[in-house]
């Protein structure tokens, strides 16, 4: 049985490009495959690889700090998270800081 991306790849034209010419032109060939362009890589005019365009990861995120940037609630710009203010809060009592001081003996 073929596979999907193998089935998918079978009707995608690819462009063909020597080994020395790929050494030579690397970066201009991996922009096309990241243009999509599905390049094949031959030597002695015979098909050893094919180099294509990595598909982007699927947004599974776990990570609460990445929904909470997502979301807006907190920005990022490669330093520290920037918070919005504290949220004051009614009543009187005591502070959570305090219980857990107490708490801790």
């Amino acid at each position: 049985m073929v596979a999907e991306s193998e089935t998918a790849m079978a009707d995608v034209v690819a462009s063909q490009v020597s080994v020395r010419d790929l050494k030579t032109h690397l970066s201009e060939w991996l922009a096309r495959a990241q243009a999509g362009e599905v390049v094949e890589v031959t030597s002695h005019r015979k098909p050893i690889a094919r180099i294509t365009a990595v598909k982007p990861a699927d947004s599974g995120i776990t990570s609460p700090l990445q929904k909470a940037i997502d979301a807006g609630l907190i920005s990022w710009s490669g330093q520290k998270p920037v918070f919005p203010p504290p949220i004051k809060l009614r009543g009187k009592g005591k502070l959570i800081s305090e219980i857990v001081i107490e708490d801790r003996g």
